[in-house]
């Protein structure tokens, strides 16, 4: 009998990568490979072309929501959590990768990281990255989702987590979903009384940063890390 045509191409896919990893591939093209382990018995080629016609870009396929990927033809609830999967892997790898580092050798390799953990979320968060006297990172947690205010945030109990997780230093990030870097008020009257707070329980606030489409913005670069 003979194979299905979409076969050999696959194949031939596989073959490529393994040759030269994803150099060379259009967007489409490592998205199909991907999707060829979702998707075992189908022509993906159609599917993987319409996902990013849909959301624009690789990266915008892997930010979508389950929800969203859904109303593609062809994808399923299963590949849909396979696509899904696809950015918490990403995210494991970048802590593993500064967990292994141990000290957070550079903004740079923060700031890829976030990216990888923040970019295409729909509503604000405010998260922190608590720090040994080593400087190693212990824990990265999720302290807060929706409107980052000093209204909404409580800084006290943000400083129980890092008396929690045994933190001498704390770096804050939150990010501006579909806004500039630019702080507001808000954001500034917030960050004034985390830092206070933290010095309160010998507790060194480090940086809050804020990671937004363009780029991010540090307060700590800024010289606006006071209480």
């Amino acid at each position: 009998m003979e194979k299905p045509h979409y076969v050999q191409h696959r194949e031939r896919l596989r073959e490529r990568f393994m040759a030269t990893g994803f150099e060379g591939f259009k967007e489409y093209e490592a998205l199909e490979l991907l999707l060829t382990w979702a998707i075992p018995r189908r022509d993906v080629k159609p599917i993987a072309k319409d996902l990013i016609k849909r959301f624009g870009s690789l990266k915008g396929v892997v930010d979508a929501s389950a929800e969203e990927l859904a109303e593609v033809k062809g994808v399923k609830e299963r590949t849909a959590a396979f696509i899904r999967s696809l950015k918490e892997f990403m995210i494991l790898y970048k802590q593993s990768q500064l967990r292994d580092a141990k000290r957070i050798s550079s903004t740079g390799d923060l700031i890829d990281y976030l990216n990888s953990a923040m970019s295409g979320l729909k509503d604000e968060q405010l998260r922190a990255l608590f720090l040994n006297s080593r400087n190693e990172i212990i824990a990265d947690e999720v302290l807060h989702e929706g409107t980052v205010s000093q209204s909404a945030v409580y800084p006290r109990k943000v400083m129980e987590r890092a008396l929690k997780n045994n933190a001498t230093a704390v770096i804050f990030v939150h990010n501006h979903p579909g806004g500039q870097c630019k702080p507001s008020p808000q954001d500034i009257k917030l960050t004034k009384d985390l830092v206070r707070i933290a010095r309160s329980l010998q507790i060194t606030a480090h940086d809050h940063l804020i990671i937004c489409k363009d780029g991010y913005f540090s307060f700590l670069e800024r010289g606006m890390m006071s209480a």
